[in-house]
């Protein structure tokens, strides 16, 4: 019986070795994570898909409650959808549980430093290997819906932006700035911001040459979206629907605008 070299032999089993590797694809991951993008530092959460290659990326801004379960459960939906999600975590593992702190903990914000801090969370989404770095966008919620369209408006590399409830831009000068198609998903019952504002907020993009697609829900008010609402004021029938309309848009802005030419995507 003929035998086969053993460094023959050893080489055979490393190739088999790497296409098995190859062949399965990457599981989901999900965790803590610190980085730090030139000086600054920036602790998030953040969800990969399953899959090989790359993948569209969405950084996500919490309401002011911070990092919460119910954040890091709309990031594992959005992972679910095929999306590299980063939360970052303004309040570097600070948590409210009620109001007051809350409060407090949006207040200690300095909203320049936060605009750095999303930059370089988006600046190292762009730099991984795993991320499609034309088809990176923003999702935010109350004040994360604020400091979402303000992201865009500061870096021209964000490509789509889903506001929920966030307090609208009025500075003309930034709006002419954002090159990010914008969602929004608001509550008429709300009165920060109010449906007027919303409305000159949607007249001024659309003035200004932007993509902008807004909903008002009536009888929604505040945080309507989250099921966790301290004020009772989850509306299941409008959450479900912006949700809707927040999965089809970034798979169109983010996703299928994406896709390197000859691969289809679901």
């Amino acid at each position: 019986m003929k035998r086969i070299p053993t460094l023959a032999l050893a080489l055979s089993l490393v190739a088999l070795a790497v296409f098995c590797a190859l062949a399965v694809p990457s599981p989901a991951q999900a965790g803590m994570i610190s980085f730090t993008e030139g000086s600054t530092k920036v602790n998030a959460y953040l969800e990969t898909p399953e899959g090989e290659g790359t993948h569209p990326a969405i950084i996500a801004i919490p309401e002011w409650w911070g990092l919460t379960e119910w954040v890091k459960s709309q990031a594992e939906h959005l992972r679910k959808e095929g999306y590299v999600v980063l939360v970052v975590d303004l309040y570097d593992g600070k948590v409210a549980k009620d109001q007051e702190t809350a409060h407090q903990l949006m207040s200690g914000l300095d909203d320049a430093a936060v605009i750095v801090k999303l930059r370089a969370a988006a600046d190292f989404l762009r730099g991984r290997s795993d991320v499609r770095a034309n088809a990176i966008g923003a999702i935010g919620w109350c004040m994360g819906g604020k400091y979402a369209i303000r992201l865009a408006a500061a870096d021209p590399g964000i490509r789509a932006v889903v506001m929920y409830y966030g307090a609208p831009l009025t500075d003309e000068r930034a709006i002419r700035g954002i090159q990010a198609a914008v969602l929004g998903n608001f509550g008429a019952e709300d009165k920060g911001p109010s449906p007027q504002q919303v409305r000159a907020f949607e007249k001024a993009l659309k003035r200004a040459g932007k993509r902008a697609d807004f909903k008002i829900y009536p009888g929604a008010g505040h945080a309507f979206a989250n099921e966790d609402n301290p004020w009772h004021g989850y509306r299941e029938a409008a959450a479900k629907d912006a949700w809707k309309r927040t999965v089809a848009f970034v798979k169109r802005e983010l996703k299928q605008a994406s896709i390197p030419r000859g691969r289809a995507t679901n």
